[in-house]
């Protein structure tokens, strides 16, 4: 990014969706990802519930966190 451009505006990952993010899903895989390793899927208000699921599902999901672009743009 050059200077005095904005940040491009974080999307939900779920497919279709161009939804602002709020949230940050942290995952891995541990088939192919060491323990540490964290992977992020972003997800508005709507998809959070669906990824999760989809990741629990698979047991690759390991915490969500509000997105820290969104934290950060509510001060403003």
């Amino acid at each position: 990014m050059l200077p005095g451009e904005e940040p491009e505006a974080a999307v939900c990952s779920r497919k279709g969706c161009r939804a602002a993010a709020t949230w940050e899903l942290l995952w891995n895989n541990p088939r192919i990802h060491t323990p540490e390793r964290r992977k992020i899927w972003l997800a508005c208000d709507e998809h959070r519930d669906w990824l999760e699921d989809y990741l629990t599902t698979r047991s690759l999901w390991r915490e969500t966190v509000p997105h820290a672009q969104s934290a950060a743009n509510e001060g403003h």
